[in-house]
C-alpha cells in the first residue's frame, strides 16, 4: 500500500493512540510513554472511556480486539450469551413483536471486565492498578464533558425519560443532575463506578461475575423482573479466535469471523475486487458499484450471521471465488434491491495502539444503543448493554433469540496487512455503519493512497433500506444528481452521528502515521 503524503495524519516514532475522547487518548499515551506496551495503553484507554465516554460504553458491555503481537495477529471475542432462562415466547408475552430496546429482556451478559481480564493476562506488562487508575480518578474527581459526548448524552437522557420500568430507574440518578444530562464543559462524577473498579482491583475482575458485583447485578435482576441469573455470570467465557480476511489489491483486509459483522466488509471488497473498478475517487460510478456491493453484502451476512458456534464454515462458504463471483455480477449500472445468496453449504467506542516494539491492537468496546438498555446496577454504575436487541424473534432466522446464546454484533475492529507484515489497525464506530465505514476508508487509503486522516475525513455514505442512501455533506452535487440518475434514492441529512467515527493507524518506512474522526471528541496522540 502507498500512502502519496501525511500531511494530514499525526507521524509518531515510538507509539501512538487513536481513539474518540482525548482525555482517554491522553491516558494511553501516558501509558507508553511510562513502558508500558500497546495492550496496556490499549486497556487504560478502554476503562477510562467508560468513564469519560459513557454514552457509548460500558463496564457492561462486550469487546471485540485484534492484537498484533510482534509474529502473527490473534483475536478476541468477547461478546455475552443470553439468559438461560430467556426465550422467544417469553418476549411475545411481554407484549413485544421484535426485540426491545429497554429493560432487562435484550441485556445480554457483559464481555469487556472479562476482556480486560484476559488481555492483561495474555499481554500485559503493566499492573492492572497502574492502567485502572486515569479512570478511578476521572469517576472520583471529576471530568470535563466534551461536545460529541454531550450531544449523545442529551439524546439518551431524552430517550430513558419517557421509560417507566423499574429496571430503568437508577439510570436517571447515576447519568443526571435533577433530571438533566451535562452540558459541553460541564464537569462529572461517578463516584460508584470509581468504587466498581476499585472492587475489582481488590477482588479480581472476576468479582464481575461471580462475587461481590455479581451479586449485585443478580439481587436487582431478581427484584425487577430480570432473567439474567449467576449462573449467567458464572459460566461466560471469552474465545481467543483467528481473524480472517480478504486480499483487496495486494492488501489483506482483516476482520474477525462471526458473531461479528466484519464478513461484510470483506464480502463487499471481494466483490469489487471481482469487478476491478478503475474509477477515480468519489465518482459516481466507485461510489455506485461501492454501495451495491455493501447491499448485497450486508443481505447476505443479516441472513446468515449468528453465535460463531452455529456458524461452522459460513466464512469459507460466503468468501468462496465462486459465490463471490455470483454476488458480484448482480452489480449493474442502476440501484438495485438486493436479496441474499444461497452460498454453497459448508451508540460503540473504538480505539487503536501501537507500541516502539511493534505490536498494535485494535478494539472496540459497546453498550450497543448509547449506555445500552437503561438498566444501571444501583451503587455500582454499571450500565447494563442492550445486545440482545440484536436478536430475532423469527424462530426460522439463524439469528432467533435462544437460551445460552450469542447475538449477532454490530462492533467490529479492523486489521490490514500486506505480504505477512502488519500496516496497523483501523476502525469505524456506528452500529451498522461499521462495515460500510471500514470499505471506505480502506478503499480510500489502498485505491487511492490517502493518508488515515485524510481517509476519515471523506465525506461518507450509508446504505438504508431498499435503494435508500445517505450522503453526508461534502460531496459534489453533481455526482448526488448522478447517482440518482442511477435510481439511488438520495439524502443529505443534517445530523452526522450517524455516519460513524473511527481511526486508524499505519506502520510505514519505521514511523506510525495515525488519524482520529473529526465526527468525533477525539484525537490521535504518539510520540
Amino acid at each position: 500500500m502507498k500512502i502519496d503524503n501525511f500531511n494530514h495524519s499525526v507521524i509518531a516514532d515510538n507509539g501512538v493512540v487513536a481513539t474518540s475522547q482525548p482525555l482517554a487518548a491522553e491516558v494511553g499515551l501516558k501509558i507508553l510513554k511510562h513502558g508500558g506496551n500497546a495492550v496496556d495503553a490499549a486497556l487504560a484507554t478502554a476503562v477510562a472511556l467508560t468513564v469519560v465516554e459513557p454514552t457509548s460504553n460500558g463496564i457492561g458491555g462486550d469487546v471485540f480486539a485484534i492484537v498484533w503481537d510482534g509474529q502473527k495477529l490473534q483475536g478476541l471475542n468477547a461478546s455475552g450469551k443470553s439468559p438461560a432462562l430467556l426465550r422467544p415466547d417469553m418476549v411475545r408475552e411481554s407484549g413485544h413483536q421484535t426485540m426491545p430496546e429497554e429493560g432487562w429482556l435484550p441485556v445480554t451478559v457483559p464481555g469487556a471486565p472479562a476482556a480486560w481480564r484476559d488481555l492483561h493476562a495474555r499481554y500485559g506488562s503493566m499492573p492492572l492498578e497502574t492502567l485502572f487508575e486515569p479512570a478511578i480518578e476521572f469517576a472520583q474527581n471529576g471530568f470535563e464533558v466534551t461536545p460529541v459526548v454531550a450531544f449523545n448524552w442529551k439524546k439518551s437522557q431524552q430517550r430513558f425519560s419517557a421509560i417507566n420500568d423499574p429496571a430503568c430507574e437508577y439510570w436517571s440518578k447515576t447519568f443526571t443532575s435533577k433530571g438533566a444530562s451535562p452540558r459541553s464543559g460541564d464537569m462529572y462524577t461517578f463516584a460508584d463506578h470509581a468504587q466498581t473498579l476499585e472492587t475489582m482491583l481488590s477482588e479480581g475482575i472476576n468479582s464481575f461475575y461471580s462475587g461481590e458485583l455479581a451479586k449485585r447485578i443478580i439481587e436487582f435482576s431478581r427484584s425487577t423482573g430480570g432473567y439474567l441469573s449467576l449462573e449467567d455470570l458464572q459460566n461466560h467465557s471469552n474465545t481467543w479466535v483467528d481473524p480472517v480476511s480478504v486480499n483487496y489489491k495486494g492488501v489483506d483486509v482483516v476482520e474477525l469471523p462471526p458473531n461479528g459483522q466484519g464478513l461484510a466488509a470483506l464480502l463487499a471488497l471481494a466483490m469489487l475486487q471481482e469487478k476491478k473498478i478503475e474509477s477515480g475517487l468519489l465518482t459516481d460510478k466507485t461510489l455506485h458499484t461501492q454501495i451495491e456491493a455493501m447491499k448485497l453484502a450486508c443481505a447476505d451476512v443479516y441472513q446468515y450471521v449468528t453465535d460463531f458456534d452455529l456458524c461452522a464454515n459460513l466464512v469459507e462458504s460466503l468468501l468462496d471465488e465462486q459465490y463471490i463471483a455470483s454476488r458480484a455480477a448482480q452489480i449493474g449500472e442502476q440501484a438495485s434491491i438486493p436479496s441474499y445468496g444461497v452460498p454453497a453449504k459448508g451508540g460503540t467506542v473504538y480505539l487503536c495502539t501501537a507500541d516502539s516494539s511493534g505490536m498494535m491492537v485494535s478494539y472496540i468496546q459497546s453498550n450497543y444503543e448509547g449506555f445500552g438498555s437503561g438498566v444501571v446496577i444501583p451503587g455500582t454504575g454499571i450500565a447494563m448493554q442492550n445486545r440482545g436487541a440484536s436478536f430475532s424473534l423469527d424462530p426460522q432466522h439463524p439469528n432467533v433469540l435462544a437460551p445460552m446464546k450469542r447475538p449477532f454484533h454490530t462492533i467490529i475492529p479492523g486489521f490490514l496487512m500486506q505480504q505477512g507484515k502488519p500496516l496497523g489497525p483501523f476502525g469505524v464506530m456506528g452500529g451498522f455503519m461499521q462495515p460500510q465505514g471500514h470499505l471506505q476508508v480502506a478503499s480510500a487509503m489502498i485505491d487511492y493512497g490517502l493518508d488515515p486522516q485524510s481517509a476519515l475525513d471523506m465525506p461518507r455514505w450509508r446504505i438504508k433500506d431498499n435503494k435508500k442512501v445517505e450522503l453526508e455533506k461534502g460531496l459534489d452535487q453533481s455526482v448526488m444528481e448522478a447517482l440518482m440518475a442511477r435510481g439511488h434514492e438520495m439524502t443529505m441529512p443534517e445530523d452526522v452521528t450517524g455516519f460513524g467515527r473511527g481511526q486508524i493507524i499505519i506502520r510505514m518506512d519505521d514511523k506510525y502515521i495515525a488519524g482520529s474522526d473529526l465526527r468525533a471528541d477525539g484525537k490521535a496522540l504518539g510520540y
